[in-house]
């Protein structure tokens, strides 16, 4: 069975102010954005009509683009109404969104600053990131090959494009080895995210997560953070390194796209789809549902 591409669909594109058909959403071969990767995104979902941490995202999308030095010709405000009215157009209920902000045509070269930046939302209906089946035993990561680069040779706390190349290779990579995603150190051999999710661990009752320094503190995973202090749980946000893993007992993702997904296996190590994992996923969708 074909898989539906992207640029062919029915639907339509909050593109710079407009509503644009969705096969007319489109930019030039020769763009600033797609060559030297001076792009910003957000990704968000929304449940029952409602998007979750609308304005975090909005803040975080304009936040990124000054981190590249885009100027953003929209405020935060302007941003979360035309989600909300790509969705209303679409009919979108619970469904996906992406933001996009990209440095246009006007200049190529290294130098951007004659570039105009574009905006555009797109929304469409898509279910779970990972299969349900794997979500509830728990999907299989392997260590990637790549590594976050260090905070000052690369902009980590933008959610820029460029960043997610070695998601890509490091994805690939594992795929082909059979695992769903990959595990990814960073500069220092630190354990710190999955391709696109961050990665929490549990042992004795206690939840663990790598220190986001060079990798982005995820909406997503500030609100497990947070969810898990007001159920009394001790959140330890702390250098973990890879000979640590055998002495957890759970593991999970987090992220808009993955939600909070179990880990039932790194490389050779397997963990459990234990109470805390399911507490905290339970949590987390009674949250985002609004129940």
């Amino acid at each position: 069975m074909a898989l539906l591409s992207f640029d062919d669909r029915d639907g339509t594109i909050w593109m710079n102010g407009e509503m644009v058909p969705w096969r007319e959403a489109k930019t030039h071969v020769i763009c600033h954005g797609l060559h030297y990767a001076n792009c910003v995104f957000e990704g968000e979902r929304a449940y029952n009509g409602k998007i979750f941490k609308s304005k975090e995202h909005a803040e975080r999308l304009l936040a990124s683009a000054e981190i590249l030095g885009m100027p953003f010709p929209y405020s935060v405000e302007e941003i979360m109404a035309a989600k909300d009215a790509v969705m209303e157009e679409n009919g979108v209920v619970d469904g996906y969104l992406r933001p996009v902000a990209w440095r246009g045509s006007e200049q190529m070269g290294i130098s951007a600053k004659q570039t105009t930046t574009h905006v555009a939302i797109a929304c469409w209906e898509w279910p779970s990131y990972f299969d349900p089946e794997k979500r509830e035993k728990g999907i299989t990561l392997k260590t990637s090959p790549w590594r976050k680069p260090a905070p000052d040779t690369a902009p980590s706390k933008s959610k820029a494009a460029g960043l997610y190349m070695i998601g890509t290779l490091s994805k690939h990579t594992v795929e082909d080895a059979g695992y769903d995603d990959a595990l990814m150190l960073d500069y220092r051999g630190q354990v710190a995210e999955a391709t696109g999710a961050n990665i929490f661990f549990v042992k004795g009752g206690e939840l663990y997560t790598p220190v986001p320094d060079c990798f982005l503190d995820g909406i997503t995973r500030r609100t497990v953070i947070a969810l898990a202090k007001d159920a009394g749980i001790t959140v330890k946000e702390t250098k973990i390194f890879p000979e640590d893993l055998p002495t957890f007992e759970e593991c999970f993702l987090t992220g808009t796209a993955a939600e909070v997904t179990a880990v039932g296996k790194i490389d050779d190590l397997s963990f459990t789809v234990g109470p805390l994992t399911k507490q905290l996923r339970g949590t987390y969708e009674k949250l985002v549902r609004g129940e």
